[in-house]
């Protein structure tokens, strides 16, 4: 199931039932998990680890050093775990030493064409970037985010568990979990009902994050006594702490809405 006009450096480790296409790359410090498929003119440079599973397509660039100024070749990784898709044209880097020195990947994210994931950032499981979907270097991206076509997300920023960042936004404040942005700058709309419904979310789930979507943004109360308000709200699933850590920990401060557009359905 290997090519064999791939050209693989000896001391890259390829697991079972590994599928590896003509004309590609894999490069020393490489492994590549169980059953994963490298298609025709791919490159995987390390060192990287793949865990299994994971389709990279063609001309994907994954592993490779950031292009960021401060970096000056030290030894970096990038770590990506299972039944991922890196569809074509998406470029990976790996981390920094100014940083965490690694870039991490969860598992059974989608990165559509020319996506790309910037030195240091960390990105959770279920995740969606769109085609040419960017984030840069430091950014956090929490588990079942979706970020739109072309939308931008700069240096250590956040988006938030279950976030919808709409198409052609850019992200210049850490975005809550559960709630959609939109705009340039991206401005909070409403939180991400289509989105938590999709997954199964109960009603009564909806009810309790609308009234802490509320508190946070329509209530006119300070953050942190919107935070207060919100932790004594009823969280049987614990989404909401999901939510308040996504506001309490923010670096950046959180997006907010245009005023007078904003709304919660």
């Amino acid at each position: 199931m290997i090519d064999p006009r791939a050209i693989i450096d000896p001391s890259a480790q390829i697991g079972s039932g590994v599928s590896i296409g003509p004309w590609s790359i894999i490069d020393a410090d490489v492994e590549v998990g169980d059953y994963c498929v490298i298609d025709a003119h791919a490159i995987v440079r390390g060192p990287t680890r793949l865990g299994c599973r994971n389709r990279v397509y063609p001309f994907a660039s994954i592993g490779d050093a950031t292009p960021a100024r401060a970096y000056a070749g030290e030894a970096t990784r990038l770590v990506v775990g299972d039944d991922n898709v890196f569809r074509e044209g998406v470029t990976v880097h790996r981390g920094t030493v100014q940083d965490r020195g690694e870039t991490t990947i969860g598992n059974r994210n989608l990165f559509m064409a020319y996506a790309h994931v910037a030195h240091d950032c960390v990105i959770g499981d279920h995740c969606t970037f769109a085609n040419n979907a960017s984030a840069s270097g430091h950014v956090t991206v929490g588990d079942w985010a979706i970020l739109g076509g072309y939308a931008g997300v700069p240096q250590y920023r956040s988006i938030g568990a279950h976030a919808m960042v709409a198409g052609k936004s850019l992200v210049l404040k850490d975005v809550p979990a559960f709630v959609t942005v939109a705009g340039h700058p991206a401005r909070v709309v409403s939180l991400n009902l289509e989105g938590l419904r999709r997954r199964g979310f109960a009603s009564e789930a909806l009810v309790n994050l609308r009234a802490a979507y509320r508190l946070l943004y329509r209530s006119g109360l300070r953050t942190v006594e919107a935070l207060a308000r919100i932790h004594d709200l009823p969280d049987p699933e614990g989404h909401l702490a999901i939510l308040t850590r996504s506001v309490s920990e923010s670096r950046q401060g959180i997006v907010r809405p245009r005023r007078g557009r904003d709304h919660d359905d």
